[in-house]
C-alpha cells in the first residue's frame, strides 16, 4: 500500500483534533490546580454571599424594605426598590491596620457577585475570564449561531505564538468571544440570559432601597468582614490564573508538536509520534475526519449523494426518511 504523504491539512487535524484534546485530558499539576480552584469557588461565593446579605440587611433592614414596597405599591410616583448583586463595602481604617492605611482613611471596594462581575474591586471592570474558566466544559465544542465557542480564546489571544507578544485584535477573536458571550448569556441584558448566567445571577440578588446604581450606596462593614470579602474576590482571580497557567502549558506543548509535525514527510510518521504519546489513531481516522473534527465515512458520502437527486418526495416518503434518520442517530 502506497505511503500517504503528509500535508498541512493532515498536520492540523493530527494536532488540533487528536493531540490537543489528549493533552487537555492528561492529569497534570496545572490541570489539577485549575479543577480544584473551580470546584471550591462556588461554595466560597455562596458563603460570602450570606455575609454580604448580613451586612446589607444591617443597613437596609427587612422592615425598611417592606415599608418601601408598601409605599411603592401605594403611590405611582414612588420607585425606590431595586434588586442588586453588587455593593460598595468599606470600613474606616485604624492606626494599627496592617495595610498601612492612614488613620480615618475609608477603605472601600466594589464587590460584584454576578457571573461577569469584576475581580479587582473596580465597578467598571467587568470581565468574562471568570465565566469562561468556570463554565469551560459547557462552552467547549459548543456552536452559537454558527460560530464555534472556545473558552480558552482570551488566553490564546494573549499567548500569541509563544514569543511573549500577544496577538493583535482580529475578527476571529471577536467572533469567538461573541459566541462565548451568547452561549453563556452575558450579552443582551436580562432578556437574553441563558440558563448559565440566569441561574448564576438569580442566586445573588437582594432588594435594596435607593437608586439602581450600586455606587450610590456605600455600605459600611467591619475590617474582618471586608477581609473575608477580599478573600472571595481573590479566589475568583486565582481560578482565572489557574485556567491561564494550565492552558499555557497546553499551548507550549502544541507549539513543540507543531514543529515536529512540520518535519514529517509521511502521515505514518505523525501517527507514530501520536502513538508514542499514548494516542491510538490510524491513517483512516485522519483521512476520514474533516477539519472540524467530523468523521465522514464512504456511506455518509453516498447517503449525501442520494439527497442531490430525485428530490421530489411524497409526504409519506419524507416521514419514512425522517424515522430512518432518527433510528440511525440513536444507534
Amino acid at each position: 500500500m502506497a505511503r500517504v504523504r503528509n500535508n498541512q491539512g493532515h498536520r492540523n487535524k493530527t494536532l488540533n483534533i487528536f493531540m490537543r484534546p489528549f493533552l487537555e485530558q492528561e492529569n497534570t499539576q496545572e490541570r489539577e490546580a485549575f479543577l480544584q480552584a473551580r470546584e471550591t469557588i462556588k461554595p466560597l461565593q455562596d458563603k460570602t454571599w450570606k455575609l454580604a446579605e448580613k451586612i446589607v440587611r444591617r443597613h437596609y433592614t427587612d422592615a425598611d424594605v417592606k415599608m418601601a414596597y408598601h409605599l411603592q405599591d401605594k403611590f405611582e410616583n414612588v420607585d425606590t426598590i431595586a434588586k442588586d448583586s453588587c455593593f460598595h463595602f468599606g470600613y474606616l481604617a485604624k492606626a494599627d491596620d496592617e495595610n498601612d492605611q492612614d488613620v480615618n482613611d475609608y477603605v472601600t471596594k466594589h464587590f460584584d457577585f454576578r457571573l461577569d462581575g469584576n475581580i479587582n474591586g473596580n465597578e467598571n471592570s467587568k470581565q468574562n475570564d471568570f465565566a469562561y474558566a468556570y463554565f469551560r466544559d459547557e462552552l467547549k465544542g459548543k456552536v452559537s449561531k454558527g460560530d464555534k465557542c472556545n473558552p480558552d480564546i482570551n488566553i490564546e489571544q494573549k499567548w500569541g505564538d509563544g514569543s511573549g507578544e500577544e496577538n493583535s485584535s482580529n475578527p476571529h477573536w471577536t467572533q469567538v468571544d461573541q459566541a462565548n458571550e451568547r452561549e453563556l448569556g452575558l450579552t443582551g441584558g436580562k432578556e437574553n440570559q441563558t440558563s448559565y448566567s440566569r441561574e448564576w445571577n438569580n442566586d445573588y440578588q437582594l432588594d435594596l432601597i435607593g437608586r439602581e446604581y450600586c455606587r450610590d450606596r456605600q455600605i459600611s462593614c467591619d475590617q474582618k468582614e471586608f477581609a473575608i470579602l477580599m478573600t472571595w474576590q481573590q479566589a475568583k482571580s486565582k481560578l482565572i490564573m489557574a485556567h491561564t497557567k494550565w492552558i499555557e502549558t497546553i499551548l507550549e506543548q502544541c507549539k513543540v508538536l507543531k514543529a515536529g509535525l512540520r518535519d514529517h514527510t509521511y502521515l505514518e510518521q505523525s501517527i507514530d509520534m501520536a502513538r508514542k504519546m499514548g494516542i491510538t489513531i490510524t491513517e483512516t481516522d485522519i483521512l476520514a475526519t474533516t477539519s472540524k473534527g467530523i468523521v465522514v465515512s464512504n456511506q455518509d458520502i453516498l447517503n449525501h449523494l442520494t439527497t442531490l437527486k430525485n428530490k421530489t418526495q411524497t409526504r409519506d416518503q419524507k416521514i419514512a426518511l425522517r424515522k430512518l434518520y432518527d433510528q440511525q442517530a440513536q444507534k
